[in-house]
């Protein structure tokens, strides 16, 4: 699967390791959470993760769940000279990632989904938050600060 280059620009600011290592790593986290989708973060945005992780108290409910749904559900890999990530089998199926996939910004993450999926989903759930709000909504309106203004 080939790699926006927007995204592999991101990946590659997010990697400590470039540019000894040639190639931008990514964490690809596909928890059973994740139903129809995998999250793919920058090395860096992982650690941040792991650190949170790491504050939680020791021995803690929330601690082993987050350890193992989100570092014991994630897989590292390099993204080779051409921008691709091969996605092993179990990534795939998980996802329904038969053909056309789609990748989708997120802020400190992006989303890989099955496209069919994507457009469903997404779909369903814009119409749903947007029934529930005004008609003259704006969703800059959303944003701290003077986004909405």
């Amino acid at each position: 699967m080939s790699i926006p280059a927007d995204f592999r620009r991101v990946l590659e600011a997010g990697d400590p390791k470039l540019p000894e290592n040639a190639n931008p790593r990514m964490v690809v986290l596909y928890g059973p959470h994740l139903k129809n989708c995998l999250h793919a973060y920058t090395i860096d945005a992982m650690r941040e993760i792991e650190e949170d992780i790491k504050k939680l108290p020791r021995g803690g409910q929330a601690r082993k769940q987050a350890a193992r749904l989100i570092l014991g559900k994630s897989w590292e890999t390099e993204i080779d000279k051409d921008g691709r990530i091969v996605l092993p089998k179990e990534r795939r199926e998980q996802i329904d990632l038969t053909g056309e996939s789609v990748m989708v910004a997120a802020g400190d993450y992006f989303e890989i989904w099955n496209a069919d999926t994507y457009r469903a989903v997404e779909a369903a759930e814009t119409d749903a938050f947007l029934a529930e709000m005004p008609e003259d909504f704006d969703p800059l309106s959303l944003l701290d600060g003077d986004g909405g203004a």
